[in-house]
């Protein structure tokens, strides 16, 4: 008999060979490494960290409690940050009491299209007079030209119809959609990183971003497209998930009950029709009826969620992935973003398809039985379809050709450094007034500023970089689709560098930089299995950086707010010339 110390075979100890591509070989130098040969399944879909008491038992609950809160922190920490974002964003919400910046078209555009279905022309007074009387005003009903489709000018409304026609009732629905959103970051966080911590921080993350926090108070469409982009993202991650385990469970195991590749499998197998999917296609349809830039967030994910699959039948075996993809995904996918999408952006203009074509309706409405009326394509398609497509075309026009110059627009390659952020709102009270402290001496500003929290923002910037190394060199589909996310939303606007755009577009793409930050902080504390010096020394470090970003976003909240402030604490605020 032999024993392991006495054994002549040398090759026990030693590494398998290496079999893989030279071109992968010669990358390891760089940081590229394979991933580890592994069960399928764990590979497929990763099993969620277990919740640890150690922290809990540290402060001294008993273990039985521990565990229960431990057991539950999945739900519960997601729900404390949500709790303390709402906090944030609903308190004093009506304040300013003030029509502010573009309030002054959205806000009485919701107003109008949940009465009227269709947008109206306002007087230009009547801001004055919506504030005065609480929102009693005599709604016109001569049609207005609008350039953006009315989903979100429906979800403002809901919050008028429910609250009032005052600055409190259209930014209801943006401050809770915003504060939504962070409980949706959390959980795609912890589903993404399978770390509750690591979802809860990306969701504090954004809860402290004033960029963020502005939008989710003032009742612009931006942040009505952000919530639907960030709903659509988290259906795609979860449908990503739910295929993946269905495949999974297709997989043959071996005597071990360990699961095995097979090609015949991950060849053949259809993954059902993926109700997540169809849901993403919705909130997609949602987001393009908001403003049309959800469109390239539509390509953008779609191409994701294609690229997900074929991932997932290489891994399980499959010897043409793409082959496979095209033969048992690729139609389904579609027919759940595309067409699915295009309904909800049609069935979104329903009130101004309903309106009157007697010239009393919608704008444009009556085109096609006008101005159309001898187009030769009546004939096949109706009037209101004819008549929505002119709409469609003269707006595409408008915003081609956008380029009236605006005091705060920005070119979108300062936007990630905060190079020019948009003031909302401004007053100069004079001490006693307005909050204005007696003592203050001079007079003050009271401000709301769309900035982000600048050390969140400038930390993203080293977060893009690191999410970029890790997808391009580790291959980690994590970062990609953080990748992806940040693309989508911010890299079209690069095509429009000569148009009129600002800052608070980029509110779209905010969760990601989040998601970034927080993974990027991950990487910051160190792995599992990592010695303890290390992780206290990473834990330090991350610890400072997050408690940096709080405090930075507490020393600018009265420029967030319109709080009033002495002028040269006001001053002591803009940190950058362009930021006056």
């Amino acid at each position: 008999m032999t024993s392991t110390a006495s054994s002549t075979d040398t090759r026990q100890d030693q590494q398998a060979p290496d079999t893989r591509p030279s071109w992968q070989q010669r990358l390891r130098r760089y940081g590229y490494s394979a991933r580890p040969v592994s069960d399928v399944r764990a590979r497929l879909v990763p099993p969620f960290a277990a919740p640890g008491t150690r922290l809990w038992g540290a402060l001294g609950v008993p273990p039985v409690l521990a565990d229960r809160v431990a057991r539950w922190s999945g739900w519960g920490g997601p729900l404390l940050v949500t709790l303390l974002a709402g906090v944030l964003r609903f308190w004093n919400l009506g304040s300013p009491h003030a029509v502010i910046f573009d309030e002054t078209y959205y806000a009485k555009d919701a107003w109008a299209i949940v009465h009227h279905g269709f947008e109206v022309n306002w007087d230009k007074d009547v801001n004055k007079l919506i504030l005065d009387s609480g929102g009693h005003v005599t709604l016109p009903s001569d049609a207005a030209y609008v350039v953006h489709p009315p989903v979100g000018k429906y979800v403002i409304g809901l919050g008028e119809l429910m609250f009032g026609f005052d600055p409190f009732g259209w930014r209801f629905m943006t401050a809770l959609l915003g504060t939504l959103s962070v409980l949706m970051l959390c959980r795609i966080g912890r589903r993404l990183f399978r770390s509750t911590f690591l979802g809860c921080l990306a969701g504090a993350l954004m809860a402290v971003d004033g960029l963020h926090f502005v939008m989710s108070r003032t009742s612009l469409l931006d942040g009505v497209l952000m919530f639907f982009v960030l709903a659509a993202f988290g259906c795609l991650v979860v449908d990503r998930d739910r295929a993946r385990e269905r495949l999974a469970a297709a997989l043959p195991a071996d005597e071990d009950g360990r699961v095995r590749p097979d090609a015949q499998v991950a060849d053949t197998l259809s993954l059902g029709r993926r109700p997540w999917r169809w849901l993403a296609g919705l909130m997609l349809g949602l987001a393009i009826g908001t403003k049309w830039n959800g469109l390239y967030v539509l390509v953008a994910f779609c191409v994701m969620t294609v690229l997900w699959d074929v991932a997932a039948r290489r891994v399980a075996g499959a010897r043409r992935p793409y082959t496979a993809v095209i033969k048992h995904d690729l139609g389904l996918a579609f027919l759940a973003t595309v067409p699915v999408a295009l309904v909800t952006y049609l069935v979104s203009w329903t009130g101004w398809i309903l309106s009157p074509t007697d010239g009393t309706g919608g704008y444009y409405r009556n085109w096609a039985a006008t101005d159309g009326k001898h187009s030769s394509w009546s004939w096949l398609f109706p009037d209101w379809w004819r008549s929505l497509w002119h709409y469609e075309h003269e707006v595409y026009e408008f915003h081609l050709n956008l380029h009236s110059p605006h005091t705060y627009q920005s070119n979108p390659w300062s936007w990630i450094v905060l190079g020019r952020p948009v003031s909302y709102f401004y007053e100069s009270p004079a001490p006693g007034t307005d909050g204005c402290p007696v003592d203050a001496g001079d007079k003050c500003a009271r401000e709301v500023l769309a900035l982000g929290t600048p050390l969140l923002w400038w930390a993203a910037c080293f977060a893009i970089a690191y999410v970029l190394w890790r997808w391009f060199f580790r291959r980690d589909w994590r970062a990609g689709a953080i990748a992806c996310g940040i693309a989508a939303g911010y890299l079209p606007w690069f095509l429009y560098q000569e148009r009129t755009i600002f800052l608070f577009y980029a509110v779209v793409f905010v969760p990601f930089l989040c998601l970034a930050v927080a993974m990027m902080i991950g990487a910051v504390i160190g792995p599992p299995g990592s010695s303890d010096t290390r992780r206290v020394a990473g834990a330090t470090g991350a610890g400072v950086l997050v408690l940096l970003i709080a405090w930075n976003f507490i020393y600018f909240w009265p420029i967030y707010t319109g709080t009033a402030i002495p002028i040269d604490d006001w001053r002591s605020r803009m940190w950058l010339d362009t930021w006056v």
